[in-house]
């Protein structure tokens, strides 16, 4: 890290990423993903996500839409273009595809070293289109409440609405933003019956690494996709999935 670099105010930081923005469209309901992996040498690119976002559509096989924040162009996708690599234990997903005439960063966002996360205190950052507010990216904040290990995941002092599921949650670093997760769901406190305010639930990067390193192709990525488990929830992704725990509200 060079600490000689201007760590950026949030307000660069979002103006940073909104070119590596998604929405993502199902017929079940939508979400936010982020690019993390465009190859030099092929079309072939990787957006994150979460799993409850897309895993309706990749058992039933139907058409995802990627809407491009920054430039506005859209790209429908059907299963033969396109490779989903989902893990359903840790909420988190990639989409692999070819570009096409999309114009995205040439450069990958930075992503937070593999095994290693940050502090609670620390100050984070995540991007997303609400329910509230479909069409327009929407950016948010809290510190660092824990990081749980077991789970990859960190929890929050911050909301998570419906539709933000899969949204790059970021930090500040000297001369740049630093991703460090994906948003996946937010987690009320009902300590007393009634739904009180609580914790968003951020999975971290740790997996999405090696996919980014490792793919070059779609023929590749479609070799290496997570086969469809069992029938999800029918429900929207923009709604919650019903079967989500009582405790946790998928975002």
């Amino acid at each position: 890290m060079n600490t000689n670099k201007k760590t950026p105010e949030w307000h660069e930081a979002i103006t940073q990423l909104e070119p590596y923005v998604f929405q993502i469209h199902t017929p079940d309901g939508s979400g936010t993903g982020c690019l993390i992996s465009r190859s030099k040498t092929t079309p072939l690119c990787i957006i994150t996500t979460a799993a409850h976002v897309i895993n309706h559509a990749h058992y039933w096989e139907e058409p995802i839409r990627l809407v491009h924040y920054k430039s506005g162009a859209s790209l429908l996708l059907r299963p033969a273009q396109r490779a989903l690599n989902i893990d359903e234990a840790t909420d988190t997903a990639s989409i692999s595809f070819e570009h096409g005439d999309l114009k995205l960063p040439e450069e990958p966002l930075p992503l937070m070293q593999k095994d290693f996360h940050i502090k609670p205190g620390v100050q984070l950052g995540w991007l997303g289109f609400p329910a509230v507010a479909i069409k327009t990216v929407r950016s948010f904040s809290g510190d660092g409440s824990a990081y749980i290990e077991n789970e990859s995941s960190y929890l929050i002092d911050g909301v998570a609405i419906n539709g933000v599921s899969g949204g790059p949650a970021f930090r500040c670093i000297p001369g740049t933003a630093q991703l460090i997760g994906i948003v996946s769901a937010y987690i009320p406190n009902r300590a007393t019956g009634t739904a009180l305010p609580g914790v968003a639930l951020i999975r971290d990067v740790n997996r999405f690494h090696d996919e980014a390193d490792r793919l070059k192709t779609l023929d590749e990525a479609m070799a290496k996709q997570t086969p469809p488990a069992e029938p999800p929830p029918p429900s929207s992704a923009t709604e919650g999935p019903q079967s989500a725990p009582p405790t946790q509200t998928r975002a």
